[in-house]
């Protein structure tokens, strides 16, 4: 372990890691059943998926254990699921949104070994960098305090605090769960988000099992008891890119709209994952002196192979997850942290009844702890100067307001090129910036 991961060069040692790796599992492992559920809305087999999700979450974690050795986690990106159920499949079909993942993640791959993307990681600005930091750390904590109820939808005000939200138990426990994990945290209790997580769990499954938690799936009020243990993983069969092509469901695909679709997954991912690779490494101090990241090219080759998987198998497109700022702040620092989280993907193939019972309450507080966490970057910004401080403003404000990583990109790097040019500080402006900035307009005027 300490040969291949270089563990001592990283200050880290194998106890944190695999207490890293678990950590990620349990904040990401919603997507087991969030992802099943979400592309089941397109005609496809919620079992189908659900085993589709874990292999292809696994394989793409751990080829970024092998070849980057980071603490970065894989599974099909939340928002692009929904763009693949909602929009394309069910425009196209299924069939269809498969095969547009497929050629982008081919794509990927041409973009990452030409260095394309690698480019584009360098040429972003170290004070962006800082502030997609802080962006990702405050998306990740609205992602939790929606996901446990405590913020809620208002037609006037868009958000809104639950009314009454002691009323509902879920909040209670959320909020049990953060005191439980913060003061985890200040006694430096190793493992303190993953601690935090089962004891809210625990405690919810005493509220259930005393009836202050009353089973209601229609109201977001699933079981916390699993059905049973073990469980073989459901069938693939009929449901992937070879099924599609088997069934001749693409004879009367039109290549225009194909080309559309899949350039669309295509500008998502991309700074989808740039956004969460600078966030997550940035707050891990994982760049160097010069704001670059070593091994992005191996990094972002991960994420395109697990895309690539991702789409033979039967599941939207593979991206890296920001959930892999829990395991961060656990402590990983390498790619072990990332074998344990893609080693427990697998697992959870077969204990799939267990997994599914961990309830988004469980997990909030650990996303809204991590959020405390990555927001320190912000002492790092130069707000001094106003050309660099507006568009990192713009990219911390913009990722949890459009709930969107890549959006937070696009405002700020469009803004940090147009104040520098007006202000007569182009030459701070390097190429790829400008090309880049030239995309993100004509992305927002053709949408």
């Amino acid at each position: 372990m300490e040969k291949f991961f270089k563990l001592k060069e990283h200050n880290t040692k194998v106890s944190i890691e695999v207490m890293a790796g678990i950590t990620t599992f349990m904040t990401m492992a919603y997507i087991l059943i969030v992802n099943p559920r979400t592309l089941s809305a397109a005609g496809m087999d919620w079992g189908a998926v659900f085993t589709a999700t874990a292999l292809a979450s696994s394989a793409g974690t751990l080829m970024m254990a092998l070849l980057a050795n980071y603490p970065f986690a894989m599974a099909p990106g939340m928002g692009l699921n929904a763009f693949f159920a909602y929009v394309v499949a069910a425009q196209y079909g299924w069939q269809t949104a498969l095969l547009a993942v497929f050629v982008e993640g081919v794509i990927f791959i041409l973009l990452s070994l030409v260095n394309v993307r690698e480019a584009i990681f360098d040429a972003v600005p170290k004070n962006i960098k800082y502030a997609v930091s802080v962006g990702i750390g405050i998306f990740i904590c609205f992602v939790g305090l929606q996901t446990s109820g405590i913020v809620v939808g208002n037609s006037a005000t868009l958000v809104d605090l639950r009314p009454q939200p002691l009323s509902d138990i879920r909040v209670v426990l959320t909020l049990i769960g953060f005191i439980i994990t913060s003061a985890l945290v200040v006694k430096k209790i190793k493992g303190s988000l993953l601690w935090g997580i089962l004891a809210t769990y625990l405690i919810g499954l005493i509220c259930q099992l005393a009836g202050l938690y009353q089973v209601n799936p229609d109201a977001g009020f699933y079981s916390l008891i699993p059905s049973g243990i073990v469980q073989l993983p459901p069938s693939i069969a009929g449901y992937n890119l070879f099924s599609a092509f088997s069934s001749g469901s693409f004879s009367a695909l039109n290549i225009l709209d194909f080309l559309i679709v899949m350039f669309a997954f295509l500008f998502v991912d991309i700074f989808d994952t740039i956004g969460t690779l600078i966030g997550v490494s940035s707050k891990a101090n994982m760049l160097d002196k010069n704001g670059k990241l070593p091994k992005i090219k191996e990094a972002l080759l991960s994420d395109a192979v697990g895309t690539i998987v991702g789409a033979v198998l039967g599941t939207s497109t593979v991206t890296t997850y920001v959930e892999s700022a829990a395991g961060v702040a656990e402590g990983g620092r390498t790619g072990l942290t990332a074998l344990v989280t893609a080693g427990l993907f697998l697992v959870a193939l077969f204990f799939s009844p267990i997994f599914s019972v961990i309830p988004s309450f469980a997990t909030a507080p650990a996303l809204i702890v991590v959020g405390v966490y990555m927001i320190s970057s912000v002492t790092k910004i130069n707000f001094d100067d106003f050309t660099e401080a507006a568009p990192a403003f713009l990219a911390i404000v913009i990722m949890p307001l459009t709930y969107n990583i890549s959006w937070g990109l696009v405002f700020s790097i469009l803004s940090y090129c147009i104040i520098k040019l007006i202000t007569g500080r182009h030459k701070e402006i390097n190429l790829v910036m400008i090309i880049i900035s030239a995309l993100f307009l004509l992305k927002l005027f053709l949408g």
